[in-house]
């Protein structure tokens, strides 16, 4: 098979493959879509120690399984895979699993990811793909189920309703794009502020998003004036604005990994009672739920969403490295 191989930092190569073989308990998966999501882009920078080269990236995957009990289904791959033994995984919160994996890693086990003709997962991750949705974009329920999951966890913390609530969504990609759709579409909220430095992404963002569109240094954006904010960015300048921002008794959801540490005002957070929470993936319930989101269309129209051949896979990662893209999603077709 071809696949996109993550070789060295900053270098991806299109190449021969040896195949997936069978497993038991795991199926193969023909591979019609995979998205390119930004944890593949900190491997790319050479910033994920979970992910060590060489390795085929990508875990936003959908397509037909070749063999096993869903054979010639059309499917989506849930890419967490979970002992399904511990506290955690009894309790509905696998996605806390500390065996926990995935494709398109190298730790703690190496799965070769989704970025590939071919793929080989356990079976209890595969979905099937309703009729009303459309193969391709459903490799978005990936990255739309952590943006659920994110604002569920918002929700829960909030004194007052998100349609109530004034929110910042730092970050114009797919991430912090979707957190916004759900904001609005799902949940009802009109006082949305989306925020990036890359105005041609606002732009595109802004033919789908109800929503204020500002660079982050926007006077808008003021002190202790948002209940919630989302950062999908992950840089400690993110996390020092967001601390700055909210508002007393507020909110700030921290789904970024760019930057792992920083300077933050740990003094505002303590005076203020601010919550403070740490999110990255998602539940099998958020994953199913999303499925049903898609379907639905309750997300509106992806046409936001950019589709290239997997062959020209490495130009997409250095566009999105040289913030040229503009597309907040590129998902690539073998």
């Amino acid at each position: 098979m071809h696949a996109l191989v993550y070789t060295e930092t900053q270098k991806i190569e299109y190449r021969e493959e040896k195949n997936p073989t069978e497993k038991q308990g795991e199926s193969i998966l023909k591979i019609q879509a995979s998205g390119i999501c930004g944890s593949d882009m900190h491997a790319y920078h050479g910033k994920d120690d979970r992910r060590i080269p060489p390795l085929i990236l990508g875990h936003e995957v959908s397509g037909i399984i070749q063999n096993g009990k869903f054979k010639d289904k059309t499917v989506v791959l849930n890419p967490l895979i979970s002992c399904e033994k511990c506290d955690y995984c009894k309790n509905k919160r696998e996605h806390l699993c500390p065996e926990r994996t995935m494709i398109g890693m190298s730790r703690p086990i190496k799965r070769e990811g989704g970025l590939a003709e071919l793929v080989s997962v356990p079976e209890k991750n595969i979905y099937e793909v309703p009729k009303a949705l459309d193969t391709k974009e459903a490799a978005l329920a990936e990255p739309a189920a952590v943006a659920l999951h994110a604002v569920i966890l918002a929700e829960q913390t909030l004194k007052k309703s998100l349609a109530e609530s004034k929110v910042l969504v730092q970050g114009a990609g797919a991430i912090g794009l979707l957190c916004g759709l759900i904001l609005s579409k799902d949940k009802n909220c009109k006082n949305i502020f989306l925020s990036d430095p890359n105005k041609k992404r606002l732009d595109e963002c802004s033919k789908y998003l109800d929503a204020k569109f500002v660079n982050p240094t926007d006077k808008s954006i003021k002190e202790n004036d948002f209940d919630l904010v989302m950062d999908s960015v992950g840089l400690e300048v993110s996390r020092q604005q967001a601390i700055h921002v909210v508002s007393p008794g507020g909110s700030i959801v921290h789904i970024g990994l760019t930057q792992p540490s920083g300077t933050f005002n740990f003094r505002k957070l303590t005076i203020q009672e601010i919550t403070l929470i740490g999110t990255y993936c998602y539940t099998n319930n958020d994953f199913k739920n999303t499925l049903n989101l898609l379907t639905n269309k309750k997300l509106g129209s992806l046409e936001w969403i950019e589709y290239r051949e997997l062959k020209k896979g490495a130009e997409a990662f250095k566009e999105i490295h040289d913030g040229t893209c503009v597309a907040p999603k590129i998902i690539l077709i073998p």
